[in-house]
């Protein structure tokens, strides 16, 4: 793995780093390959069961895409797979949840890795934003689709629009965030709700992801075709070892052993 991403395994938490403290964990072309690289690995390893990202260091999470490099010329995306998006992550599906550890200011791309991830822990400190119209530039990693869906849209518009930064309080109250804690506290709350979903059926889990994302696809929830889409990914869940094992281990009051089939 390459040192501009640390790749470590907790248990059945793969922990991804972004490790450019030096450049604030901006994203340049060889942080992009790592961390969807890293990525990858972690989707494809049975053990892994939730996924967290964080950034090295304690100033910055990731302050988005590296200036300096794009000035270069340089591009801020994996050049073997562009179909994962800026930083190898922001369009790179995969159906294990992700967490992200926020643990420093995260601006332009670093506030769209945020929205890529499931879910997400802040610093009280911390502040998110989307600075690119001050440097000419929009945010295009997703935070143009993303933000308008996760927040209301008059307030969308205003933080693209004049590119000033939101407190972690703020964050939490518009729910782009899930937690936040103690700034020394973040990694540990983040493992500890990672480690909290690691727990649960890893089947169930992943279905559950991978239709929430499915159903924006789809228009009312009433319609045949949504339902049609929610049978094909949910209700095999029903017939896996995992849910038999679930309800033996509820009638003999024991902790279920999950297999992941």
């Amino acid at each position: 793995m390459s040192h501009e991403v640390l790749y470590e395994l907790r248990g059945n938490v793969a922990l991804l780093t972004l490790n450019r403290p030096e450049a604030m964990n901006s994203v340049n072309e060889a942080l992009s390959s790592a961390l969807g690289a890293a990525l990858e690995l972690a989707a494809s390893d049975p053990e892994v069961r939730a996924i967290v990202l964080t950034g090295s260091g304690t100033r910055a999470f990731c302050a988005g895409m590296d200036l300096k490099a794009f000035a270069r010329g340089e591009s801020a995306e994996d050049p073997e797979h562009p179909e994962w998006g800026f930083a190898g992550f922001v369009r790179h599906v995969v159906d294990k949840p992700v967490i992200a550890a926020v643990n420093g200011f995260a601006l332009g791309g670093g506030s769209e890795l945020v929205l890529a991830s499931d879910l997400a822990v802040a610093g009280r400190s911390v502040k998110l934003g989307f600075p690119e119209v001050t440097r000419g530039l929009v945010a295009a990693a997703g935070g143009v689709i993303r933000l308008p869906r996760q927040v209301p849209r008059k307030l969308a518009l205003e933080a693209l629009l004049t590119g000033e930064p939101l407190s972690a309080d703020r964050a939490l109250d518009l729910g782009l965030i899930n937690r936040v804690v103690d700034d020394g506290e973040v990694l540990s709350a983040a493992l500890a709700l990672a480690e909290s979903i690691a727990a649960n059926a890893p089947l169930a889990v992943q279905a559950s992801k991978r239709f929430v994302r499915t159903a924006d696809e789809f228009g009312s929830d009433w319609a045949d075709d949504i339902w049609a889409a929610h049978d094909s990914v949910i209700m095999p869940i029903f017939t896996s070892d995992d849910a038999r094992e679930g309800a033996k281990a509820f009638a003999e009051k024991r902790s279920p052993q999950w297999k992941g089939r």
